[in-house]
């Protein structure tokens, strides 16, 4: 089957390990399921793995990709999740410390198929488009769990987001205006604040730029160079949530006196589980909510893909159209 691999990994030049060829179809394994994929999304994850995190070289060659939307073989139509238990887990699976991504362990969806836990299987609303539902299982639902079960908020709060552009980032300013959130974002670059307001942000700012009010809610995914920032932004007994540290993790200002004085929480997040994406995809199509796509590609045509993101030129999501 044709798929797109991490054969070999480099820290400094990414795609140079990217292949896109034939592998083998996926074994049959008891208690998973293979599904045939109609489209499939591009995540950060996978240019990370191309650079040697999240995935040791002794796992290689690795077939990428965390989004997947496709036919199951008892010809359902289903979006694929992406989050892989241990064996034998009970409750929510982000909460295992063994669960792994798809890509990480297990071949991912950047294939004509790929084989998944049955539980993993989320069926697809008819009226969502397989471009749509390619969007869904990483970006949008790690947005979805910091918006709607991290954040402690109700409609009408201001949040702000660190960063516009992002599968992430587009993804909590679509979801949060369709909730009733006042959304504001931030970004190093004019036009891509422009284009956050023109899809349901209510404003943009500047990296940095004092706001004329402070907020309910910082959604946190930049890290070390935002971090500051956040903390001040917030009004006492706000909230920060964070699902990532793209530009790292170890901030020169904790502000550790500011968050216990203003009674701040600081909320972990990651991904979202099997009934979250189910939700999540639900609510996308009862509010008519069209996920941002900066590209559609076929799957042979992967590597520009990859190169957008890699170049930081993207604004949405990257999706492959399969079969």
């Amino acid at each position: 089957m044709l798929a797109v691999y991490a054969a070999r990994q480099s820290a400094d030049d990414p795609l140079s390990g990217l292949e896109v060829g034939e592998r083998p179809d996926p074994a049959p394994r008891e208690g998973w399921t293979t599904v045939t994929l109609r489209t499939a999304g591009l995540n950060h994850h996978d240019v990370w793995s191309l650079r040697g995190v999240g995935l040791p070289a002794d796992r290689l060659p690795m077939i990428l990709g965390c989004d997947g939307a496709g036919i199951a073989e008892d010809g359902t139509e289903v979006i694929v999740h992406a989050v892989i238990p241990s064996d034998g887990w009970r409750g929510d699976e982000t909460l295992d410390p063994r669960r792994t991504l798809l890509s990480e362990l297990h071949d991912g969806t950047l294939a004509d198929k790929v084989t998944v836990p049955t539980t993993n299987l989320v069926p697809k609303p008819a009226e969502l488009p397989w471009e749509h539902a390619a969007c869904l299982s990483t970006a949008w639902l790690t947005a979805y769990r910091m918006l709607f079960t991290n954040a402690g908020l109700t409609p009408g709060a201001t949040v702000l987001v660190q960063g516009a552009g992002g599968g992430v980032s587009t993804a909590l300013v679509q979801l949060g205006a369709a909730a009733g959130y006042r959304m504001w974002v931030t970004s190093r670059d004019e036009e891509k604040g422009q284009r956050a307001v023109e899809i349901g942000a209510d404003r943009a700012f500047g990296s940095g730029e004092r706001l004329p009010d402070r907020v309910d809610a910082v959604m946190e995914t930049v890290g070390a160079a935002t971090w500051s920032h956040s903390v001040n932004s917030l009004k006492p007994g706000g909230t920060i949530v964070i699902s990532g540290a793209t530009s790292g993790d170890a901030p020169s200002k904790a502000e550790l006196t500011k968050i216990f004085f203003k009674q701040l929480r600081v909320v972990g997040s990651t991904m979202g589980s099997r009934g979250e994406l189910e939700r999540l995809a639900q609510f996308v199509v009862q509010q008519r909510i069209a996920p941002v796509i900066d590209t559609t590609l076929p799957l042979a045509q992967a590597r520009d893909g990859f190169a957008r993101m890699a170049a930081g030129e993207l604004f949405g999501k990257v999706v492959f159209t399969v079969s």
